[in-house]
């Protein structure tokens, strides 16, 4: 049997189901579906998922004081995308400021999107065929992973035996997605590119240079020879409950940590 893009995509989640990811299809989440988690197919984050992770990281934290960094983490500022996601970005590694009144004072403190010291209060989701339509504009990434309902990363696969379907050309692709469906990138902290064997991550902001292999699944030796790219990038780089092999960054780098 032939290896295919399908094979490459079953293969992917398979490997994210490994390291403790709950995998769901598209489909079964889009609009006027039994298992519905978006209004419409325009919206991107999974808003009840993220609502439950902020009431599950931030337990001290008054409900309309999460309300207000649900808003915040949704809004956008800006007409041009990268600088959505630069404002994202510090949100997520940095905390959302909210501030509420207790008693006679006014407190003001940080909610966060994501746990980065406990991983396994954090929601771990990775769902393929991802519709998104924006204006005229219909597309499906292959994979896109979410971590609390945040779409985090997108993955686009190509088929190994196919010479003209390369992680080249795959990359080309995600700057058609990010062109055509730009609502979908204001969450992104990672792009990646593979066709099963060779696999390549960059940033919303890289150029084809900047698209660089990930070399180690323990986060000290380098992977073994013949260890698929990809199986090595998703194992080395995922953060999730299950997997022992990446610690979640401590408080002191919550600044620069960008969790897949």
């Amino acid at each position: 049997m032939s290896l295919t893009e399908s094979h490459v995509e079953e293969a992917t989640l398979e490997w994210f189901a490994s390291v403790g990811y709950t995998v769901a299809h598209g489909p079964d989440l889009a609009p006027g579906e039994p298992g519905e988690e978006r209004a419409s197919f325009h919206d991107v984050v999974l808003v009840g998922r993220l609502q439950a992770a902020l009431a599950r990281v931030n337990p001290t934290t008054p409900a309309a004081a999460l309300d207000d960094a649900l808003r915040a983490a949704l809004r956008t500022e800006s007409p041009l995308p990268h600088e959505n996601n630069r404002r994202f970005h510090r949100l997520l590694t940095h905390g959302v400021d909210v501030e509420y009144r207790k008693g006679d004072r006014t407190v003001h403190e940080k909610a966060w999107l994501v746990d980065f010291e406990n991983p396994e209060k954090n929601d771990w989701l990775v769902v393929n065929q991802y519709t998104v339509i924006e204006g005229q504009k219909n597309r499906r990434p292959d994979v896109v992973v979410f971590v609390n309902g945040l779409p985090l990363a997108v993955l686009e696969l190509k088929n190994a035996a196919d010479e003209d379907a390369t992680i080249r050309s795959a990359f080309h692709q995600l700057q058609t997605y990010k062109n055509d469906i730009p609502v979908l990138f204001p969450f992104n902290a990672v792009l990646v590119v593979s066709d099963g064997l060779e696999a390549r991550m960059g940033t919303v902001t890289s150029d084809w240079e900047r698209f660089l292999p990930w070399r180690t699944i323990e986060g000290a030796d380098v992977a073994p020879k013949g260890t698929p790219e990809l199986e090595v990038l998703l194992r080395g780089s995922s953060r999730s409950p299950d997997s022992s092999t990446s610690s979640a960054p401590s408080s002191s780098s919550r600044s620069t940590a960008r969790p897949c």
